[in-house]
């Protein structure tokens, strides 16, 4: 919320900036507009004694909407709502003002959150190359939380292109990614629509088939779906393969209550080979899945087309299409600049769509900005396992202040958890079974960086319940698993740790530089598609 002096500056309270708030108003003739007098100078007075006593309130990100620490900033800054109602509570004019501002700030200090998604969001499909390659593209943004995807008719028979989406969606390891197989999408849709919060947006890439049943069948769409993004080349000429292949579902979702964007032409020849290129220098899974997409087809011209990829596209960068039809809700926007688009998705895929950092802009790639023990294999770990566990591995041992095996595997392990919900930061609470007792604990450290689950925000807890093993429970959106470091390999890491201590000592410098030594190549050999076991609880 503003400052005192801010709501002074704005005008927002009487009295020139260089006044304190309550020694402006006894500066003032003692008499409201309707030319009666202040009759309660003491809660003016008492509302300076709370300011200068405990100082201005601000906003804070100590937490997400409803835990505790965050309802205990919301009351903390109600006493100061409170203090500036009393100074203007004979004012009915300045009293609206001020409660309309304060109410939007309090709207706005429970529902924001730094790391929330913009745009969530379920797809509809039918297994189109296209579509696989604008699923890579939603998948790659930070800013995107894909809810479900369901499978219809289209390109693909339905059944068949559920096969295709959910080896998609496993290929990537979001084995936990809910995909509706075929005659199951009105019930996942409704679930996950009821369980939501958050406002969605339902996406076609495909035809309207899904869409035109869930209003009808689907009791919260209508209520939960504020926006349809639809691929496809005609609105209002409805025409296109995607209009065609149901247009009486086309005609009743666009005649219907929820507004339309579609989104069509202008991909032809989208993937250059100055695009392709770059795509390969992105050290991304989904950048990597289309690529290979795109290799699938050689020569054939739909591969290099920009089809349905439009959709995240428009979803994200608005600004890059214009106008080419409207209706009463509905509008049909085209590319403006393909040259801007194809640096626009170079953005999505590599996840540059939200601000990950809070402090700095972006976690250098020099080589030499790191230690020289680091230094060779800074490339190869970025390229193996990608920038998000480079960056968060990095974080993690600065904030355990020393390299460690097991604060790397926690790093791992929470990105890792990550991907199997396909879910991002701040989105999952953890349960973690590894103690208080270093080297084992040292795993919560990791987790806690890769996940966002901290103790501050109240997403964290570590079990007290013994005995402690390298595991960690990981729930999102009523969901379980539990992710354990393969036994082997926690006993080969935990030995090896003991023998470096019985041999050398703690207070040595050889056993740190071991401990070092041993973290820098775990950190190279140990993939966290291969070390863990998963285990579904719920």
């Amino acid at each position: 919320m503003p400052s005192v002096r801010e709501m002074q500056s704005s005008g927002l309270i009487a009295g020139n900036t260089q006044q304190e708030p309550v020694a402006a108003c006894r500066n003032q003739p003692k008499q409201n507009r309707a030319g009666r007098e202040w009759q309660k100078p003491a809660a003016a007075e008492r509302c300076w004694q709370k300011l200068s006593g405990t100082g201005h309130a601000t906003r804070s990100r100590s937490g997400p909407p409803g835990t505790a620490t965050r309802q205990a900033q919301i009351a903390h800054n109600w006493q100061y709502y409170q203090c500036y109602f009393a100074i203007f509570e004979k004012s009915n004019e300045m009293r609206r003002t001020i409660l309309t501002i304060l109410f939007s700030l309090v709207i706005i200090s429970l529902g924001a959150h730094p790391w929330k998604p913009r745009h969530y969001v379920i797809i509809d499909s039918d297994g189109g190359i296209d579509d696989l390659k604008a699923i890579c593209l939603l998948m790659a943004s930070p800013d995107v939380r894909i809810l479900a995807i369901t499978a219809s008719d289209g390109f693909h028979r339905a059944p068949v292109a559920y096969e295709k989406l959910r080896s998609l969606a496993d290929g990537l390891h979001h084995e936990g990614l809910p995909v509706a197989r075929p005659g199951e999408e009105i019930g996942l849709i409704e679930k996950m629509l009821t369980s939501e919060t958050t406002p969605v947006k339902f996406i076609s890439l495909g035809s309207l088939t899904t869409a035109a049943e869930a209003t009808e069948q689907a009791p919260a769409f209508a209520g939960k779906v504020k926006q349809i993004y639809w691929s496809n080349s005609g609105l209002p000429g409805k025409e296109g393969s995607n209009y065609r292949s149901d247009p009486d579902a086309a005609e009743k979702v666009l005649a219907g209550n929820i507004p339309v964007t579609v989104a069509g032409e202008g991909g032809e020849g989208f993937y250059n080979g100055s695009l392709l290129d770059a795509i390969g220098q992105i050290h991304s899974p989904y950048a990597a899945r289309v690529k290979d997409l795109i290799n699938s087809m050689p020569g054939h011209s739909f591969a290099y087309t920009a089809f349905d990829e439009m959709v995240p596209l428009l979803l994200h960068f608005p600004e890059l299409f214009t106008e080419a039809g409207t209706g009463e809700k509905n509008s049909f926007r085209k590319p403006a600049d393909i040259s801007s688009l194809r640096e626009a998705s170079l953005k999505m895929m590599r996840g540059e769509t939200v601000e990950r950092m809070q402090t700095i802009k972006k976690m250098p790639s020099d080589t030499a900005f790191y230690m020289p023990d680091i230094q060779p294999f800074v490339t190869e770990i970025r390229n193996k396992y990608g920038e998000d566990e480079w960056t968060s591995g990095v974080i993690a041992n600065e904030l355990h202040r020393h390299l460690g095996v097991f604060a790397i595997i926690g790093v791992k392990m929470g990105i890792r958890a990550r991907e199997y919900f396909c879910t991002g930061v701040d989105e999952m609470t953890v349960t973690t079974h590894a103690g208080s007792i270093p080297p084992l604990s040292c795993m919560n450290d990791g987790i806690q960086v890769s996940t966002g689950a901290t103790p501050g925000h109240g997403l964290l807890t570590v079990s007290s319940e013994k005995p402690f093993f390298a595991a960690a429970d990981f729930t999102h959106n009523d969901r379980t698993i539990r992710i354990t470091v393969k036994k082997e390999l926690a006993d080969k890491v935990s030995g090896e740790l003991k023998e470096i201590n019985f041999i050398h000592g703690l207070d040595s410098d050889i056993y740190w530089e071991l401990v070092r030594k041993n973290s820098i190549k775990y950190w190279l050999q140990f993939d966290r598609h291969e070390i863990f076991d998963i285990e579904i609880i719920k």
